[in-house]
């Protein structure tokens, strides 16, 4: 119960990643407040506070609202954030821009808001959820890729800036997850069971990740206990970033 009498928000909190990050930190005795667009898919007895992180406004309203509800704010997950497929070639400006608002501003957004609060808090600490699309090269992850490669940049520096002010920043790096956002891209596929199999073939654990899988990274950064972990990127990709296997014969 390390997390006894913290406050968090978890931005998309109420499905996949998001949602499974907020059960492990309330299993451990935090106050959570999922920030999201559909706040009422959030499990019942969560705080839910409704969200759009590509609106400076509507972040602000909720981080205060969450902050004055709960009585502070001391741990951010910056989760929420959307996909993207293709090329360079294959989206326009509009979606260029659209995705990096979501992606990388809307962990700024939501950050600025709460960085008042988190420098009162003897605990302070921020999570943004990356990917493993930042440091490998995956084929059709063009826009999707630049956004993570965006959030490791900005974990670092904001690592940096604000160390001496007590608040921890890290980043957990995903590989592919078996989340609702994966279970579209499949659904989407010409052979959607071929599809999964690649996906699942090109980690050498030889499957998806689990969202209770991230969830358990996130919840180790956040945590009292990780007070002297900043500025790191924990992957949890099946070794896909690290691990150069032989082809099994």
């Amino acid at each position: 119960m390390e997390f006894e009498g913290l406050i968090a928000i978890v931005t998309g909190g109420a499905s996949g990643i998001g949602a499974a990050v907020t059960a492990v930190l309330e299993a451990r005795g935090a106050k959570v407040a999922v920030l999201d667009l559909a706040p009422e898919q959030a499990a019942t007895g969560t705080v839910r506070v409704r969200c759009d992180v590509s609106d400076d406004e509507s972040v602000r309203a909720a981080v205060e609202l969450t902050a004055q509800r709960l009585g502070g704010i001391d741990i951010v997950v910056n989760n929420a954030g959307v996909g993207a497929q293709g090329s360079v070639e294959s989206n326009n400006d509009d979606e260029w821009h659209r995705v990096f608002d979501v992606n990388v501003l809307g962990m700024v957004r939501v950050s600025r808001a709460a960085l008042p609060y988190l420098r009162r808090s003897e605990h302070a600490s921020v999570v943004n959820t990356c990917s493993v699309a930042a440091t490998a090269g995956l084929p059709q992850r063009a826009l999707y890729s630049a956004t993570k490669g965006a959030v490791l940049s900005l974990t670092l520096a904001m690592a940096a800036d604000h160390v001496r002010e007590g608040v921890r920043v890290n980043c957990v790096s995903p590989g592919t997850a078996d989340t609702p956002w994966v279970e579209r891209l499949l659904a989407s596929a010409t052979d959607p069971a071929e599809e999964r199999a690649a996906l699942e073939a090109r980690q050498p654990l030889g499957r998806l990740i689990t969202a209770d899988e991230v969830a358990a990274a996130v919840a180790y950064l956040a945590s009292p206990l990780a007070s002297s972990t900043t500025g790191t990127v924990l992957a949890v990709d099946g070794g896909m970033q690290g691990l150069r296997l032989r082809p099994s014969t």
